[in-house]
């Protein structure tokens, strides 16, 4: 079954014989080697316990025998490596006995692929989904250590990037909450995308090197591989009955290596698995070559192989970086489907059912090959007809789409796929092939239609259009916001809509409040947990509103303030301490982080800041004591190849070096960009902004997710209409939201008036940019690219158009900031009223409309 000890029965874990359903289960071959199984039945029977001592025995165990360290030499990371190895001791149980639980159940599951999981730091999220809290801190204080000096000890994982990896990892942690049978699979990348540095104001990439000091959460599973095969050649082989079928040959192969990280979920015994597959040569080492001398050649397999797995979204500039990123897509789902099927045949079912069983969600189109790999495995080394096997494909497989932008939608060269991949690149024709007769049965005379829903691009350069593929070879298709459904539905994929109706759901997205309120902000949950008189909101965000009775209360608002002020105390610790940036807590905290990109427009917010210096400069000392002081932050990655989002953190850079500097205004205006955003300097910032920016142009998020989780943390947000920002606006009120600027349906007429000059341009605008071109903010000649993009012919983003209305919003909110009392409503009503945003709703409606699975709890006799 694949669970990371031997097997043990859920309601083995205490003394006694093995159950009937143990017995059942499982085949001796004689008395004897039934008694051994008792023996070892027994040996494994009780759970570790979660007293003081026994959790300290653990850790010392661990630290001597795990780790190889003396009683009297060890370092605080080695307490941290035990403990970490302690609680992992505890999961494991946990999850053997959930998935075993699954098996005799014969449940169907959920697998969730992403090539994403950006999970986070894993001990604080063990000890407070396990309930353990008080007993480890109790353990560690009698070692000399405390719980957040361990906390901050452990690396992020280098797993994920953005809003996509984030969200998974927010998913895994609902079903396994929510009791759902699922599994998560992904890639274990040995660098991840980036570590990001800033050198004289821009952007520079290392490796982020998370592994260094090993990993204590995962399982190395050596004996779950699998081979995956990439180039060679496919031979048409005859059959006994005058049929044929076709082998996929030769080539290059490669080792896919599990490696488990157990996800437990809150207020049960579930417990979930994240598996990752590693790349490892299916040859380490080439004798033959050292022989003859060729060092380099004799490792060239396992360089290459290891390569797979080394870096998230390689530069795809490059057309090897193209096909790194292509390897790495049918890596994942190679490795997966084996060791789903090979699952599926472990409990003996035909393979006709595996689509009874499973249900598989593609998240972004990244595995959509998927799809094509079990079609090749069905016909190829199955022997089921064409008709059969896409029958049971298209049952097994849903797509989520997280963008609109035509640039993120993949399309790979047919060439690069016949030389990577030559048996699926046959298989992807066939099902084109057969899909537009379909289509051409249906809407017949219609050539425009056939061409819009190809699943190849034709032209010079043939393309394979991954959504389209992912369309036809699913049973749904969501987006993740109510907005951003409308859009692909009457949009991005009208025709496909018009075809299959039925296919198109929305799933708005959600976050863990568990990990966004229970452990980024424990004193707001504390707060909410007296004013709830219980904790039970944690599982069941929507019963928060009850708290809104209370909102004119002023003791309740002066507490709300009193945890938002300490957060930002926190916060301004930190920065102290990691960057040696200094902030005044008592400034209104302004923040804007998330990917860079030029949609996202982190470009219109530090405009906005550069028009509010320039008004600074302006006024009088009287005039500036009138003045809401303000601390504007951002913080993002930009992709490598990015060239304009790297421009954008240098501008960043180069305007806050002049305002910070300036005796004039520093006190009333300061902005920081802050390096090297992940999830742990999310948990710090997030709880501690007054006002987040949401302000991508209209119609091109798709959900986004940080404003939930600054909503969830009492921080109001100034927004466009756009992602879910809408259905936030619609749960929170009018009155709690900032909402500026453009509509969807109103973006296209407006590059069209701004490029042929029907639209006024403000006049405001022409001075910052006037200001940077002059060099107010630094060298002007290094931001030309930036200005240009903001000529009326080129401001595709429709920065220009916004402007106006942004800055009269920011005036707003600096009005409605100095009334108190009432900013401190705004937070009520906005942390209250934001249960639908829960993660846990967003998998509720997935298992129901999508997968229909269902709960399967673990029971546990005490």
């Amino acid at each position: 079954e694949g669970s990371m000890a031997s097997s043990t029965s859920p309601d083995a874990r205490h003394e006694g014989q093995a159950p009937m359903a143990m017995r059942r289960s499982m085949s001796f071959k004689d008395n004897k080697d039934l008694a051994r199984h008792k023996f070892l039945w027994n040996l494994m029977s009780q759970y570790k316990g979660m007293n003081k001592e026994e959790i300290q025995q653990d850790i010392v165990r661990h630290i001597e025998y795990t780790l190889g360290r003396t009683r009297m030499d060890f370092s605080p990371f080695h307490a941290f490596q035990g403990t970490a190895h302690s609680l992992r001791d505890r999961l494991i149980e946990r999850f053997n006995d959930t998935h075993q639980q699954f098996s005799q159940a014969g449940c169907r599951r959920v697998y969730y692929l992403s090539l994403e999981f950006l999970v986070g730091r894993l001990m604080r999220n063990a000890i407070f989904n396990l309930g353990i809290k008080d007993q480890y801190a109790e353990a560690l204080d009698e070692f000399g250590y405390s719980l957040e000096e361990l906390y901050e000890m452990e690396k992020d994982p280098a797993l994920g990037n953005g809003g996509l990896g984030r969200l998974a990892a927010c998913f895994m942690d609902s079903m396994a909450t929510l009791n759902l049978p699922a599994w998560g699979y992904g890639l274990r990348y040995v660098y991840g995308m980036f570590e990001q540095r800033i050198r004289n104001g821009e952007q520079f990439e290392v490796p982020d090197t998370w592994l260094t000091k090993g990993n204590p959460w995962e399982i190395e599973r050596l004996d779950v591989q699998y081979t995956v095969r990439f180039y060679g050649h496919v031979v048409q082989r005859n059959d006994e009955n005058d049929g044929f079928h076709f082998v996929w040959e030769g080539g290059e192969s490669v080792q896919a290596v599990a490696y488990d990280v157990p996800i437990p979920g809150h207020n049960t015994k579930n417990c979930l698995n994240i598996r990752l597959w590693g790349a490892r040569p299916s040859r380490e080492f080439d004798l033959e070559s050292f022989n003859k001398g060729d060092y380099i050649g004799a490792i060239h397999e396992k360089q290459s192989s290891e390569t797979i797995t080394q870096v998230l979204y390689p530069n795809d500039n490059s057309y090897n970086g193209k096909e790194l990123r292509l390897k790495q897509q049918y890596f994942l789902v190679a490795a997966t489907l084996a060791d789903i099927i090979r699952r599926h045949k472990f409990s003996n079912a035909p393979m006709s059912t595996i689509h009874e069983v499973m249900a598989v969600q593609l998240n972004d189109t990244h595995p959509t090959l998927a799809v094509v790999e079990l079609m090749r495995i069905l016909v190829d080394e199955e022997g089921f007809d064409w008709d059969s096997a896409w029958e049971i494909t298209r049952k097994c497989f849903n797509y989520t789409n997280h963008t609109v932008l035509p640039e993120a939608l993949e399309k790979w060269p047919v060439t690069m796929l016949q030389s990577l991949l030559p048996r699926h690149m046959m298989i992807i024709y066939e099902i084109n092939q057969r899909f537009l007769a379909f289509v051409a049965e249906k809407w017949p005379e219609n050539v425009d239609v056939l061409e819009t829903l190809s699943i190849i691009e034709e032209g010079y350069d043939k393309r394979v259009r991954m959504a389209n593929l992912a369309i036809v070879g699913s049973s749904h298709v969501n987006g993740v916001a109510a907005i951003h459904t409308e859009i692909i539905k009457s949009k991005v994929f009208k025709i496909f809509y018009q075809l299959w109706p039925e296919k198109f759901v929305n799933v708005t997205n959600g976050v863990t409040p568990r990990r966004w309120i229970c452990q980024a902000n424990a004193d707001l949950a504390e707060l909410l947990s007296q004013c709830m008189g219980s904790d039970g909101w944690i599982d069941d965000m929507p019963s928060l509103q009850q708290i809104l009775s209370r909102e004119d209360d002023k003791d309740l608002q002066e507490r709300f303030a009193q945890v938002k002020y300490a957060k930002k105390v926190k916060m301004a610790e930190y920065l102290k301490q990691a960057y040696g940036i200094e902030v005044d807590p008592t400034t209104m905290f302004d923040m804007q982080i998330k990917r860079i990109h030029e949609y996202k427009r982190q470009l219109l917010n530090v405009l906005g800041i550069m028009h509010r210096y320039i008004k600074l400069k302006s006024m009088t000392p009287e005039e500036r004591a009138g003045v809401v002081r303000k601390t504007c932050f951002f913080a993002g990655k930009a992709a490598p190849g990015y060239y304009m989002a790297k421009r954008i953190i240098h501008l960043i850079n180069s305007a806050a070096e002049v305002m910070n500097n300036d005796p004039q205004t520093a006190h009333y205006l300061q902005l920081h960009f802050v390096p090297n955003y992940n999830v742990s300097l999310a948990e710090v910032m997030i709880p501690a902004s007054d006002l987040s920016q949401h302000i991508s142009t209209a119609g091109m998020e798709a959900s986004g997710t940080s404003n939930m989780k600054f909503a969830m943390n009492s921080g109001l947000i100034v927004g466009t209409l756009d992602g879910a920002n809408v259905e936030i606006k619609e749960e929170i009120g009018d009155d709690n939201i900032f909402i500026f600027g453009l509509q969807a349906h109103e973006v296209e007429p407006a590059r069209m008036a701004l490029k042929y000059k029907g639209t006024i341009i403000d006049q405001r605008f022409k001075e910052v940019l006037k200001a940077i071109e002059d060099g107010m903010f630094g060298d002007g000649s290094k931001f030309t690219k930036i200005v240009e993009s903001m000529h009326r012919q080129n401001d595709f983003y429709c920065v220009a158009e916004d402007f106006p209305d942004y800055l009269d919003t920011m005036n707003r909110i600096d009005e409605a900031y100095a009334n108190q009392p009432l900013w401190r409503k705004k937070m009520i009503n906005t942390t209250c009223r934001m249960g639908k945003f829960s993660s846990d709703n967003s998998i509720l409606k997935y298992a129901q409309e999508i997968w229909n699975v269902h709960e399967c709890r673990l029971q546990q006799e005490e």
